[in-house]
């Protein structure tokens, strides 16, 4: 694929963000939190993602705390997350909020998060 130019957002329009990204760079877990909501999700540098609306947003904290999960308080849903990896800001972007992606069409890594 290569990257290339999304709009997302969660289902009632609230949050909405624009990403610049390589669906090729996809990533399934089977951790607690992931493998719960379903995500298929790819990891971003800050600077791919414009943020459009902002919500309101809620923020969940688990396992060490370093992540920061966001989702909407209307709708439920987690179109991404944020932390820091060194000293950059990265983003993970749920793919199934990508407007006509088919994350089921794609083939994502599998990443065995429940073992660690």
């Amino acid at each position: 694929m290569a990257v290339q130019h999304y709009s997302g957002s969660c289902q009632c329009g609230a949050i909405a963000f624009e990403v610049d990204a390589d669906l090729d760079q996809i990533n399934a877990c089977n951790c607690s939190r992931c493998r719960r909501l379903g995500w298929v999700l790819t990891f971003v540098p800050e600077s791919a993602v414009k943020i459009i609306k902002d919500g309101p947003t809620t923020e969940y904290l688990f396992n060490s705390e370093n992540i920061s999960h966001r989702f909407c308080p209307t709708c439920g849903i987690e179109p991404y997350a944020k932390g820091e990896q060194g000293d950059n800001m990265i983003y993970a972007i749920n793919v199934n909020c990508l407007d006509g992606v088919d994350s089921r069409a794609l083939s994502p890594n599998l990443v065995d998060g429940a073992s660690k």
